[in-house]
């Protein structure tokens, strides 16, 4: 899934635990009729997918929803969704170098058949 807007707030990377689990928090702001603020979590590696990007940018980000349950001790159950960043790349922003150019697909051709025969050639 893909979420385009405007950058908000670019987070400081936090670490956690004995691990090193690292975060960084990136909040986007949709253009739409009615702007949603959407706080967009990038881990570990992807963390420094951020450094490139500043306040109010406009972004398309790369995202996967992620859900989980939790138990409590007193056995309720609770449902917690989260929004995992995984690619972030500037609007209207050009290739990257080194990336094949393909043309609009109003200039391939279309395939002829060489035998001229109106009917398809399939078994069934």
């Amino acid at each position: 899934m893909e979420v385009q807007g405007k950058i908000k707030i670019i987070g400081e990377t936090k670490t956690f635990g004995a691990n090193g689990f690292q975060k960084r928090e990136l909040v986007v702001t949709t253009e739409e009729q009615y702007p949603q603020h959407l706080m967009i979590e990038f881990v570990q590696d992807k963390t420094n997918l951020l450094d490139a990007f500043n306040v109010g940018e406009p972004v398309k980000v790369g995202i996967n929803l992620r859900g989980r349950e939790w138990q409590s001790p007193q056995g309720e159950t609770k449902y917690f969704n989260s929004i995992a960043g995984w690619r972030i790349e500037k609007v209207g922003a050009q290739a990257p170098a080194g990336a094949p150019e393909v043309p609009p697909f109003d200039e391939y051709e279309p395939v002829q058949n060489s035998k001229n025969e109106d009917h398809d050639d399939l078994p069934f």
